[in-house]
């Protein structure tokens, strides 16, 4: 299956950076944090590209779809005490070179391809509707079509016992495993869930609640063609990425996307010229901002001053043109409410400037 964007050129000498291939292994990856003191997986130089493979956590609700020789040596490589406080499987972390906190990381995602041709939906008891739903947990397991770029259930089954342990295996006899969403498919569109730099400090820092360090921001727009800034709290950057999905909705209301190991084409440049207080993401159509808070209320306020800080500082509006702005064209949307962190995003649409150049 080709799911494929490539960005455009930024300068003449892109062409003599290096390509590096990062493999997922027990050696070269970290589960259910963020981490300072977590060695490089990867050492390289601003401007180079990066094939890393990115592996689900949920390839155990259904091994003999989801998982491979290699997924199942990492799941085995890494043992229970060596994952949390979150649940993801990050690849990584990337030292790249001359990053130094105070900086910018612009990560441009060249494309992102299915490593297999199934995923898993799993309504958890972390989703939003957990208690109305009767405090049931269900898998859902799609399988990929390449040719219409869509998703289409093939089974589901009910959880026996509260799902909690990170990369926990079903064995395919142990459920029952039942039809599900018959005549219905779902649009694909690969992206990264969980992706970021380290927080500054030597603790582990969950996967779980997204950040100013990126992480868990869950926006299917982080996709192959666009481009995320992160900024830099530690030397290096040390720079992860996880949490695969090929399709969610804004809200990611039963607690997952559709879940599923990617390959991932990568560039990392280091940029000194810009200072953001929080991610930011550029595709061809918008500025999308990121606001994170305990409620909607605290994530869409935090979001509209990521929104303002974006047009004062970049577009060098004042702050009564940005915020009236901000009412008129911004869209503003629920990116997740099932983190522990709420995420708000905002739509800023590039075609409002005379200039759409990136950033």
């Amino acid at each position: 299956m080709n799911v494929m964007a490539v960005d455009r050129p930024r300068s003449p000498s892109d062409a003599n950076f290096a390509l590096h291939h990062l493999r997922a292994t027990p050696e070269t990856c970290h589960w259910g944090y963020f981490s300072a003191a977590q060695p490089p997986a990867l050492r390289v130089n601003s401007g180079d590209l990066i094939w890393a493979e990115s592996v689900t956590q949920h390839a155990g609700d259904a091994p003999d779809l989801l998982m491979d020789e290699g997924i199942r040596a990492l799941y085995a490589g890494i043992p229970q005490s060596m994952r949390g406080p979150g649940v993801h499987v990050l690849t990584g972390p990337v030292f790249v070179k001359g990053a130094e906190p105070g900086d910018m990381l612009e990560v441009r995602y060249l494309s992102m391809e299915p490593r297999l041709g199934y995923g898993s939906n799993l309504a958890g008891n972390w989703g939003y509707l957990y208690n109305e739903m009767g405090k049931t947990e269900r898998a859902t397991i799609f399988k990929f079509d390449a040719n219409s770029q869509t998703a289409e259930a093939v089974f589901a089954y009910d959880v026996a016992e509260k799902y909690q342990t990170p990369g926990r295996i079903t064995p395919p006899e142990s459920v029952k495993r039942e039809p599900a969403l018959p005549g219905v498919r779902i649009p694909i569109r690969p992206h990264l869930g969980t992706a970021g730099v380290a927080p500054a400090g030597s603790e582990k820092v969950s996967t779980v609640p997204p950040g100013r360090h990126g992480g868990n921001v869950d926006n299917w727009r982080i996709a192959a063609g666009s481009t995320m800034f992160y900024p830099v709290a530690v030397e290096g950057a040390l720079f992860s990425i996880g949490d695969s999905h090929m399709a969610q909705g804004d809200g990611e209301l039963n607690g997952t996307a559709i879940e599923a190991s990617l390959n991932v084409l990568y560039q990392v440049v280091v940029r000194k010229d810009m200072r953001l207080p929080s991610p930011l993401l550029e595709t061809p159509q918008d500025w999308v901002v990121h606001g994170f808070g305990a409620t909607i209320d605290a994530a869409m306020r935090d979001a509209a001053l990521q929104g303002m800080h974006f047009l004062t500082e970049r577009q060098n509006l004042s702050r009564n043109d940005a915020y009236a702005l901000m009412s008129v064209a911004v869209d503003f949307g629920i990116t997740q409410v099932v983190d522990g962190v709420v995420g708000v995003h905002g739509r800023i649409p590039r075609s409002l400037f005379s200039s759409r150049n990136a950033l």
